[in-house]
C-alpha cells in the first residue's frame, strides 16, 4: 500500500477557524438584478423575498452559497432576475448588516427597509402571556372527583412519617 502523504480528512478543516470578518467591497446591482429582503424560509434552498421594486418572488439560493452563507428572515440579498420567469429569481449575494446600511445611505434601498442588526431570533413569532384565565378556574375545582374514579383519602396525617414495619 502507498504511504499516506496527505494532511488528513475533515477533522483538520474543522479545527481551523476562518471566520475572520473580511472587509469586502460593496457590490451594487446591475441590469437584470434587484435588491430584496427575505420574508419567509421555504426550505430546500428556497426563500420568499419581497423585492424593493414591489414584487414578491420565489428565490433559490445558489449552490455556491448553500451551507456556507446562511440566509435568514430579514436579510437583504441581491437577486439575479430571470428573463423567462418574472416571479422567480436566484440569490446571488447576501449583504452583511453594515453593507445594507451603506446601501441605505447611498439610496439604493429604501430607508423604510428594516435591517437586522445581529441575528436576534429571541421571541420571534412566539408570545406568552400570564392572564390565561384557565389556571384560576382549575384551582377552584378541587371538590370534583378525579377522572379515574379513585378518591384520595382525606386524612390529615403527616406524609413524612411512614411506618416501614406496617408495610
Amino acid at each position: 500500500m502507498p504511504k499516506n502523504k496527505g494532511k488528513g480528512g475533515k477533522n483538520r478543516k474543522r479545527g481551523t477557524n476562518k471566520n475572520d470578518p473580511v472587509k469586502r467591497e460593496l457590490i451594487l446591482k446591475e441590469e437584470g438584478q434587484e435588491y430584496a429582503q427575505c420574508t419567509k424560509m421555504l426550505g430546500n434552498g428556497r426563500i420568499e423575498v419581497a423585492c424593493f421594486d414591489g414584487v414578491k418572488r420565489l428565490a433559490t439560493i445558489r449552490g455556491k452559497m448553500r451551507k456556507k452563507v446562511w440566509v435568514n428572515v430579514g436579510d437583504i440579498v441581491l437577486l439575479g432576475l430571470r428573463d423567462f420567469q418574472d416571479t422567480k429569481a436566484d440569490v446571488i449575494l447576501k449583504y452583511m448588516p453594515d453593507e445594507a446600511r451603506q446601501l441605505q445611505k447611498q439610496g439604493e434601498i429604501p430607508v423604510s427597509a428594516k435591517i437586522n442588526e445581529e441575528e436576534s431570533n429571541t421571541g420571534q413569532g412566539w408570545e406568552f402571556d400570564d392572564d390565561g384565565g384557565d389556571d384560576s378556574e382549575s384551582d377552584s375545582d378541587d371538590d370534583r372527583p378525579p377522572a379515574n374514579g379513585i378518591v384520595p383519602a382525606d386524612d390529615d396525617s403527616d406524609d413524612g412519617d411512614v411506618d416501614v414495619d406496617a408495610i
